[in-house]
C-alpha cells in the first residue's frame, strides 16, 4: 500500500480549514484516511497549524511521502524533521549512485573488438565512378 500525508480539506464555503492526514494515494482528496496527524486553520492569526511530530516521524520511517503542501506547512512547525527526511533521502541517493559506479562493465566480444581496430587502421578504398553510357542515335 503506497501512503502519503497530505491535507485534507475540511469546514465549510469560504471558510476552509484542513487536516493532515495519512492516506493511501488512490484515495480521494476529502475521502478515506488512515490517520490525523494534525491541524491548519488558515484564518487564525497565532498557532494555526498543530501537528503530532511523534507520529509524523513514525509514518515517515514507514515510507510515507509529504505532499509539497504538506511539507511546506511542516517545515514551519517542525523543521527538524524536515532536515532529517532530506538527509535520510540523500543518504539513499548517494548510496544509490555509488553501486551504479561499482556495477562492472560487460566485455566485449573479442572479435568485434579485433574487427573494430582493423576497421580503423585500414583506409576505405575509394571506388572508381562508374562509366557514363552513350547513347548512340541511329538515323
Amino acid at each position: 500500500m503506497a501512503v502519503k500525508i497530505r491535507m485534507r480539506q475540511q469546514g465549510r464555503k469560504n471558510r476552509q480549514t484542513f487536516r493532515l492526514v495519512v492516506t493511501d494515494i488512490r484515495n480521494p482528496r476529502d475521502g478515506k484516511y488512515v490517520e490525523t496527524l494534525g491541524s491548519y486553520d488558515p484564518h487564525r492569526k497565532d498557532k494555526n497549524l498543530t501537528v503530532n511530530t511523534e507520529r509524523l516521524n513514525y509514518w515517515l520511517s514507514k515510507g510515507a511521502v509529504l505532499s509539497d503542501s504538506a511539507e511546506r506547512l511542516v517545515k514551519g512547525v517542525a523543521p527538524d524533521v524536515i532536515k532529517e527526511m532530506k538527509q535520510k533521502q540523500n543518504a539513499k541517493r548517494v548510496k544509490a549512485a555509488a553501486k551504479r559506479r561499482k556495477k562492472p562493465v560487460k566485455a566485449t566480444a573479442p572479435k568485434k573488438v579485433e574487427a573494430a581496430a582493423a576497421a580503423v587502421e585500414a583506409p576505405k578504398k575509394k571506388k572508381a565512378p562508374a562509366a557514363k553510357k552513350v547513347k548512340k542515335d541511329e538515323s
